[in-house]
């Protein structure tokens, strides 16, 4: 059973990023990613967007995919359903990223095992802008 880190441990994560891709980022304000990963910029994370057939999400240029980024992000915030969060690992374990956030609702047991078992820190059925709120405010 997959059991997310400690409040302490999510505190120094989150103190620890300075670049979060989101992928599954929408340009519509009244998504919840948008507001999360807006919330998320205002306390000074650098977000890179993560969604094909968009240009530009809040200011940042957005990529298709985590293999287009021009840098490898401190961590990977998923809005995905959960069905689709395998070629993300996969992404994630080729692009070396060592964090890995399923924002809450995207629960895939298996493939946060599999993150997890190649070294990345993996948080699952969280909010990560609430977090923050709660752990580093």
């Amino acid at each position: 059973m997959f059991i997310n880190p400690t409040p302490d441990q999510i505190r120094s994560l989150l103190q620890a990023v300075r670049s979060i891709a989101v992928v599954g980022l929408s340009p519509k304000p009244d998504r919840p990613s948008y507001r999360v990963a807006r919330g998320m910029q205002g306390f000074g994370y650098r977000i890179l967007p993560v969604r094909p057939a968009i240009a530009e999400v809040l200011g940042e240029k957005a990529y298709p995919d985590l293999q287009s980024l021009p840098e490898r992000p401190d961590l990977v915030d998923v809005f995905r359903a959960p069905a689709e969060v395998g070629p993300v690992v996969d992404a994630c374990i080729a692009l070396g990223v060592p964090y890995l956030w399923l924002q809450e609702s995207v629960i895939n047991e298996a493939e946060a095992e599999r993150a997890r078992a190649a070294g990345i820190t993996v948080v699952m059925d969280r909010c990560i802008w609430r977090d923050y709120l709660e752990f580093c405010t």
